[in-house]
């Protein structure tokens, strides 16, 4: 008979070899139509809007980036200032002076989250569609005019976009480029099942009228960019992604702000789940696949963690306890017959998704070939494989906590 322990990984070892075999189903069935784009038939009327607070350091070159767009009806560029303590205001207010499509407004008073400022800034947009910038990242000339093809599909009311690091000079810096290579080409899988369920914050453009009636952003919810994509999907509406449209973002650079930034995203998620928790296995591809995959991703990776922590806790206590005994009765800790090379059908398993898991990475990352910028050597890969990953059950318990406790913030 199976102990618990048993089944517990039997069960977690089929979850997550279910969504690995469909994640690859998805590829083998769609891999020539990965960097495909619907021709541009309409030059729909664009306004792009960028939050921004504190960052004098990016603002100018994200409005040069903008500038440089090859998108011949991008019309307003509006760069809204959450009231900064620095001189970000006062540079946005030059490149508006100096370009007329540039727009420099301030909210009223700080609003403390992106949503708030991306909200005010959606006010003062008159166009077809409306698109959103962070203030640290930096669109590829022809990435917004590659994405707007999607929009001739009426039942498209977003269209989101490959995000990229732009600065790579750590090592933290250098792990999260491999990340956001592997969220990229994931998330283009998922397009392909309509099941795309964040339109991230480095590039995104809305159809403005669908916008407007789901009341633009959640400025409860930590995370307005996957709140909202949420809530266009469940209002019936799709979201598309244009995987040649690049953006270059810039990703923190030390443990503690890469370590707060996850909290946040995490927290943002499980708010997300809480606020359309009712759609639950219901009609439509919120209620029977996105929420099912996000719900499932996370408790994979908290049984992963706890049954990899139970395994190395009890093997400990066994060693230590053997060791004490025999110390005591003057015996051998191990001999030739009590080691057993004969493999079991949980390590067969554990093989299966270390193998399928690595390949399914190495394909990821040949999908984004970069020019400027250096492979990613062999020792980074394998701690983002064997290490990095490890930590995310850790981020989502703390997460968890501080929903319940009610202690998170922007």
């Amino acid at each position: 008979m199976l102990d618990f322990i048993t089944i517990v990984y039997l069960v977690y070892t089929f979850i997550a070899l279910y969504f690995l075999f469909l994640f690859i189903i998805i590829y083998l069935k769609n891999k020539n139509k990965i960097f495909e784009v619907p021709k541009l038939t309409r030059e729909y009327s664009l306004s792009i809007v960028v939050p921004c607070y504190n960052e004098e350091e990016s603002i100018g070159g994200t409005i040069e980036a903008l500038l440089h767009s090859d998108y011949k009806n991008l019309r307003k560029i509006i760069v809204v200032d959450d009231r900064s303590t620095d001189n970000s205001y006062q540079i946005i207010k030059r490149y508006a002076a100096k370009y007329s499509r540039v727009m420099a407004v301030q909210t009223p008073k700080n609003t403390g989250k992106a949503s708030g400022s991306k909200n005010y800034g959606s006010r003062f947009v008159k166009t077809d569609l409306i698109g959103f910038v962070d203030a640290d990242s930096y669109p590829e000339k022809e990435a917004i005019r590659n994405m707007i093809g999607f929009f001739d599909n009426p039942d498209i009311a977003a269209v989101t976009s490959s995000v990229l690091v732009k600065e790579r000079n750590n090592f933290i810096e250098k792990l999260q480029a491999i990340e956001y290579k592997i969220i990229t080409f994931s998330r283009k899988l998922l397009g392909f099942v309509d099941a795309i369920y964040v339109t991230p914050g480095p590039l995104a453009i809305y159809r403005k009228n669908l916008f407007d009636k789901v009341h633009g952003f959640d400025e409860r919810n930590m995370t307005e960019d996957i709140e909202i994509t949420w809530n266009f999907v469940s209002h019936g509406y799709k979201v598309a992604m244009s995987t040649i449209s690049r953006v270059y973002t810039v990703a923190p650079d030390k443990f503690k702000l890469w370590y707060k930034q996850r909290i946040r995203w995490n927290v943002g998620g499980i708010q997300t789940i809480n606020k359309y928790k009712n759609n639950f296995m219901k009609a439509g591809m919120l209620g029977v696949f996105i929420l099912p995959f996000f719900v499932m991703s996370w408790v994979i990776g908290v049984i992963g963690i706890l049954f990899l922590a139970y395994r190395i806790i009890s093997q400990a206590i066994i060693w230590f306890l053997s060791i004490s005994y025999s110390a005591q009765a003057q015996t051998a800790v191990l001999t030739l017959r009590d080691i057993n090379f004969t493999p079991t059908i949980l390590f067969f398993f554990g093989m299966a998704l270390l193998v399928l898991g690595t390949a399914f990475t190495l394909v990821a990352l040949s999908y984004t070939k970069e020019k400027g910028f250096k492979k990613q050597g062999i020792f980074s890969f394998f701690v983002y494989s064997f290490v990095y990953l490890l930590a995310y059950p850790v981020i989502l318990v703390n997460s968890a906590f501080k929903y319940i406790t009610k202690t998170h913030k922007w």
